[in-house]
């Protein structure tokens, strides 16, 4: 017997824990955190306790309370009983936090396996971020450690596309799809009853579109008797978007001004970043990073498939923020941090105002303040290159932004190219692979699939679904 349930990314875009069951043999697909679910009890100043254990996340429903998944020290601390994992792996499928984060909660001796070059970027959100409960994905300290006590390292199983590799009853094939974060992928899944395709995140206008068409190829040969699938922007107006896109048009304003120009995405996006990287380069000025995104460079620049150039290139150079005593000291900066503050390609605030058309700052919104010591002038450009506002808090952030691109008289463009794919993408793409049952997931508009199918299964949480 074969069934599905569906633990998160239900009528919510992220949050994917899908378990799937296949005799014996339990594994889940994705283990994300939920970003609706946690909006609706938490913000800045109220988070779930670290102190608690894991109690805070299952009593809200933040994670399912399944007995045997969550790590012994977390089950401790929340006062409930110690089990055996009850699941044999998790599969991620790429490194965005609405896929991957709670797996940090999980227990030891679950195995994760994920793209080699997802482990690459986990190391470098985790290296670059203040060791928060939900960022211990590849290891992680017991809760009430000791400082200096060891962390513990969770077993890590990497693949490329088309690996094929068995747990349990389950043979599992990854094949790479062209998304917004590298080493993104998506599976085929053969169990007793079948071959189950699920999408992970993708697109089909992006910079590696092949990828994908790849993929839905493979899914397409299979003949699943099931399809999870994605809906991000399954309702959104059609538009005409791609990379290039981005790149021509930032290139444009780039070339016809001599001020500053802030360019604000995601670093996470290595296609974003070898775009405004390019036309930095092409318009004979440097990218300037800040230095938490320098260890993105440090992981990433080292696999050949893609391209970056490391944090110490010539055409790289890093903001030095003012940290501690906000005089520069080198004892102002700890651990790696100081390694990129004190190299010679840092810059202060001043030197990078100094010579406004030698420089293209990735440094978006929450960097403002720099305008502060930068004192841009009149015409400044701000190039936001990354999705717009889609929830209330967003929207009060972007008046914000407003707020201060008015302060500083700055010219306000909005040029990207999203992650995920087009409705209409998404709806040949399911008409396409053709399977038995469509499972909608990572959207709050399921019923839309009914355009193009009747097999569609309109899943509920916690709910389970045989096959």
């Amino acid at each position: 017997m074969t069934s599905i349930t569906f633990y998160g990314g239900v009528n919510e875009i992220g949050g994917n824990k899908i378990l799937l069951q296949d005799k014996d043999t339990k594994i889940f697909l994705d283990f994300g955190k939920g970003f609706t679910g946690l909006s609706n009890y938490f913000e800045e100043y109220l988070a779930p306790r670290s102190s608690n254990g894991i109690l805070d996340f299952i009593t809200m429903g933040l994670v399912p309370d399944i007995p045997g998944i969550y790590r012994d020290d977390l089950m401790f601390r929340a006062g409930r009983e110690l089990k055996e994992p009850e699941v044999d792996a998790v599969l991620i499928s790429h490194a965005h936090a609405d896929h991957v984060d709670y797996a940090s909660f999980l227990h030891r001796d679950i195995p994760l396996y994920m793209g080699q070059t997802t482990q690459n970027m986990i190391k470098a959100i985790q290296e670059r971020s203040s060791g928060s409960i939900d960022r211990e994905i590849l290891e992680f300290k017991l809760v009430g450690a000791k400082r200096g006590d060891p962390k513990i390292a969770r077993t890590i199983n990497t693949f490329r596309s088309g690996d094929k590799f068995k747990i349990g009853s389950l043979e599992i094939e990854p094949i790479h799809v062209d998304h917004s974060i590298p080493g993104a992928y998506g599976f085929v899944i053969y169990t007793s009853e079948g071959p189950i395709v699920y999408t992970g995140d993708l697109r089909r206008h992006g910079s590696k579109p092949q990828m994908t068409e790849e993929f839905i190829a493979k899914a397409k040969s299979v003949k699943p008797i099931a399809l999870i699938a994605e809906g991000t922007r399954i309702k959104d107006v059609p538009t005409n978007e791609n990379e290039q896109l981005v790149y021509d048009q930032s290139d444009k304003l780039v070339a016809n001004t001599g001020n500053l120009i802030f360019a604000d995405f995601n670093f996470k996006d290595v296609d974003r970043v070898q775009t405004f990287y390019n036309v930095a380069k092409k318009n004979n000025r440097k990218l300037v990073i800040k230095i938490k995104d320098a260890y993105f460079l440090k992981h990433l620049s080292s696999d050949p498939n893609l391209n970056l150039p490391n944090w110490n290139d010539e055409n790289i150079a890093i903001y030095k923020a003012k940290y501690r005593t906000g005089t520069y000291l080198d004892s102002d900066y700890v651990g790696e941090d100081r390694t990129f503050a004190t190299a010679p390609n840092a810059l202060t605030a001043a030197e990078i105002a100094s010579r406004p058309d030698k420089y293209l700052c990735a440094m978006g919104f929450f960097s403002f303040n720099a305008l502060i010591d930068m004192k841009p002038k009149a015409g400044a450009i701000y190039i936001h290159s990354a999705s717009e506002a889609y929830n209330e808090e967003q929207v009060l952030s972007t008046k914000r932004l407003k707020n201060w691109i008015e302060k500083f008289q700055m010219e306000h463009h909005q040029i990207h190219c999203s992650g995920h794919a087009k409705g209409e993408d998404l709806m040949s793409m399911v008409k396409e692979i053709d399977a038995k049952m469509l499972f909608p997931v990572h959207t709050e508009y399921p019923t839309e699939y009914v355009r193009v199918t009747n097999k569609i299964t309109i899943v509920e949480l916690n709910k389970k679904y045989e096959i």
